[in-house]
């Protein structure tokens, strides 16, 4: 069954969490949930092309269209009645999350889990991984290795075109985190297998406006920080972040 947004409607405060490449909103409900006990809104939306048994569906989508897709969600919110609303990010999805700041999109805060939001093709190993999350679910679905192996070329092809227009996005970006005056907060895994944890480092040193850089280390986590050994701590810190804001004016 395909898996789809969530939409955790709770007080007047909302919260987007956004999900990591190749990924689900699964990465980040636990995050929903216990932003929901403190009574925020959350809502996290499905990338385009996500969340189905067909890895070529990510494929045949493009991060424009995920940067479509985050706008959307901010208008989804709007109409419900929520004005002010905080936006986060696990990896790609914190991209996107900065993007909405670069973009000058109307949120009051953004944050990033992780997010390879520099030097993007030289600072992870999404390629690795996401070719060797093809194979599995070929194999999951009854491919045999020699199918598999005519599918991989063209797999690659597109894979390869699709993370030079990642790179592109965060290109265009870079040069204007010197000039975002939002509130952010900035989330690091220590054992970080897919992207190099000094992105974040130099992230922060980036944001010369921002009005508040909340920054963590996580010495001990992995990259899926949201779901790993100090998602409670990361809990915590986003909660206080959010208590830092000023919501409504006050």
């Amino acid at each position: 069954m395909a898996i789809k947004s969530f939409f955790f409607e709770k007080g007047p405060k909302a919260v987007i969490l956004m999900h990591a490449y190749s990924s689900t909103p699964n990465d980040v409900r636990m995050l929903g949930r216990a932003l929901e006990k403190e009574n925020y809104t959350v809502y996290a939306p499905l990338f385009k092309g996500h969340g189905t048994t067909e890895p070529e569906d990510i494929l045949n989508t493009s991060p424009k269209d995920w940067v479509n897709d985050a706008k959307e969600a901010i208008q989804f919110l709007h109409e419900k009645g929520y004005k002010e609303i905080a936006v986060f990010g696990l990896s790609m999805g914190g991209v996107i999350a900065t993007k909405l700041l670069v973009d000058k999109e109307p949120v009051l805060a953004g944050g990033t889990f992780c997010s390879p939001v520099m030097n993007f093709r030289n600072g992870n190993n999404v390629r690795k991984e996401f070719l060797a999350y093809v194979q599995i679910l070929k194999k999951k679905a009854g491919y045999s290795e020699l199918e598999i192996n005519d599918l991989m070329p063209e797999v690659e092809r597109k894979l390869d075109n699709q993370l030079d227009e990642i790179s592109e996005l965060t290109e265009s970006m870079e040069p204007h985190y010197s000039e975002i005056n939002h509130p952010i907060f900035i989330a690091q895994a220590g054992q970080d297998e897919l992207v190099d944890p000094q992105i974040a480092i130099s992230f922060r040193k980036s944001l010369k406006k921002a009005s508040i850089v909340d920054f963590h280390w996580y010495e001990n986590s992995k990259h899926a920080v949201t779901v790993g050994v100090d998602r409670k701590a990361l809990q915590a810190d986003v909660s206080n972040f959010l208590k830092q804001l000023d919501w409504n004016g006050g």
